[in-house]
Parts: C-alpha cells; structure tokens; sequence
C-alpha cells in the first residue's frame, strides 16, 4: 500500500482485515506535510461533538450534501483522506433475503475510497482520529445491488483530492463521481460476513453455491 500511495511514512502498526465494521481501525492515507499511512478509527467524531457515539451514525458521508451538514464541511475543505481498501461488501435484497457480495476492482489492485477525518479530543482522556467514507449514487454494477456505493477515486486524482492547499468545493465535487463499472467485478460471497467475529480470506472468496447468480 506504500508504494502504491507514494506513502513516505508509516505511523501504525496496519493489520490485514477481511470483514472491517464500523468502529474498528482501518488504513488510511492523508497528507498533512507528509504523505503518511496511519490508523483511524471508523466513524467521525465532529470535534464538536460531546459523545463518541456519534461516529457510528456518521461511517458514511453523501457527496450531495458534504457542503451542509455541520458534521463533515469543514473536514471536507481542510481533512481529506484516503480510506484504502482492495474491495466492499453490500448485501442484495432477494426476497425476504439479503446475500453479500463482493466488489472489487477488475484486475484486482488496491484503491482508495474519497475520505474525511477529524480529531476529537474528549473531555477526559486523549484524542482520537476518525474517519468517514463518502458515498454517491452507484454504477451500472453496483445499481442492481445496492443504491449508493462508496467514492473510488482513480488514481490520477488522489493527489489533488489530499492536497490540502485546495479548498474550492466546486473543484473537489467534481473528483465525487461513480467509478466506472466496465473496470469493477462482483461475487456473492458466504454468509460469514455477517459477522464481524469472521475475519478470514474465506471471507472474499465466491460463494459454494453459484446456482443463483446475481441479479443484473
């Protein structure tokens, strides 16, 4: 993920995870003089905000409305992340049912989703970075399965999206756009995800039962 992200220091110790819940840790790049790699708690925590509580409401952010909630405007002008992943999870309604799936980039590589962190120090104790996923209207291949997906941003653009010396939000707004879907791939994947206590590549891996593909 360094070398990928042109990271130029490491500042925690970043565990792989296969099935990360809201409220864990999860890897994150930003730019603040250097490019580091560092942990973050997810779920933002506004400075404001008198409770920790709130981060687990707060786990994703919706592109169209970044410029007016309280909660993410102004990590949006001045605390831009990158939240790195190789693929997400989201559940389609079949029936009375819900199945995962597994989306991912096509070849398989990984990205970066367009991210917001804060700082929030507590009345007692010390401080805590946390982030936020913003999320957008979906793709083509993401549509039939879920109706947001998070923000990849490509690669070109991760530069701009981190530097924080750019605060125009028409600028920025623009980079929110739904990854193209000709370059993404899916699977239904096993049940274990349901739970977080599953943590495994057993996790990603195509479901045993391919009979019931999904619905396009």
């Amino acid at each position: 993920m360094a070398k990928d992200f042109s990271v130029e220091e490491i500042t925690d110790d970043l565990q792989p995870s296969f099935n990360i819940a809201p409220t864990q840790n999860v890897a994150v790049v930003l730019r603040d003089g250097a490019i580091r790699l560092v942990a973050m708690r997810w779920g933002l925590v506004p400075s404001w905000a008198t409770d920790l509580a709130i981060g687990s409401r707060l786990i994703n952010a919706r592109a169209e409305t970044l410029m007016e909630k309280s909660a993410f405007k102004d990590a949006f002008r001045r605390r831009r992340c990158l939240v790195v992943a190789d693929g997400f999870y989201e559940w389609q309604k079949r029936g009375g049912a819900k199945t995962p799936v597994f989306i991912h980039l096509e070849p398989e590589r990984s990205f970066g989703f367009a991210g917001l962190y804060e700082v929030w120090t507590p009345p007692f104790g010390e401080r805590l970075v946390t982030c936020t996923i913003i999320t957008a209207e979906p793709n083509d291949l993401v549509r039939p399965i879920h109706d947001r997906m998070p923000v990849i941003l490509p690669s070109g653009v991760e530069g701009l999206w981190l530097d924080p010396e750019v605060e125009d939000p028409r600028r920025l707004l623009d980079l929110l756009q739904p990854y193209p879907a000709d370059e993404m791939a899916a699977h239904t994947v096993s049940s274990l995800v349901n739970s977080v206590k599953n943590d495994s590549p057993e996790c990603i891996e195509p479901a045993p039962d391919t009979s019931e593909p999904l619905l396009f």
